[in-house]
């Protein structure tokens, strides 16, 4: 099955999708990698509401260009080396989709579940390919501060191609493989 979900991205609309639904997503979505997961977690102020918004674990690379930003490419981070912040930044600060590659932990699923959130998977090694989803660059935060990579980007996308991996009702494709590989070895 294929949805569409589009930004303000609300409880409603993520709630509906299931484990292994490919997803097309539109709409804003913010770049974070480490820096700024470490950042938020221990309090630091966001510089955008990232109420019903999504975040997405890339460091892309952004060039100027006639006088605007441009993202030449989008590749997903592996997503488990934020695990110790996320279910702390979806509790506070309303996250309703974390896009990533790789798995996520248990607390990120948990707190998925309890405060209606999905993890959606992006295909890795196809930098060039999402960055052509990206149809401006609304702006950049923390520059200055964490780095063009580490920065928090503000992107508009079309039809962003993800595949949801963990769903606001606490159910997980990850740990659904990992079981049948165990019992397959």
């Amino acid at each position: 099955m294929l949805s569409s979900l589009t930004y303000p991205f609300t409880c409603a609309s993520v709630r509906r999708l299931k484990v292994g639904e490919r997803v097309l997503l539109s709409g804003r979505i913010y770049t974070g990698r480490d820096r700024l997961h470490k950042f938020l977690a221990e309090g630091g102020r966001a510089p955008v509401s990232l109420k019903n918004g999504a975040i997405y674990h890339c460091g892309p690379v952004v060039i100027r260009e006639k006088g605007r930003w441009r993202v030449r490419a989008a590749g997903p981070t592996t997503s488990i080396r934020e695990e110790p912040y996320m279910a702390t930044i979806i509790k506070q600060h309303g996250l309703t989709v974390i896009i990533g590659k790789g798995g996520i932990g248990e607390a990120t699923r948990q707190a998925c579940r309890r405060y209606g959130c999905i993890y959606l998977h992006a295909v890795g090694g196809a930098a060039q390919v999402l960055a052509d989803t990206v149809k401006n660059v609304n702006g950049v935060h923390f520059r200055d501060t964490f780095g063009p990579t580490e920065a928090l980007w503000e992107l508009e996308v079309v039809d962003f191609p993800c595949l949801v991996t963990m769903d606001a009702r606490g159910r997980s494709l990850h740990a659904t493989i990992a079981k049948r590989s165990e019992a397959n070895i």
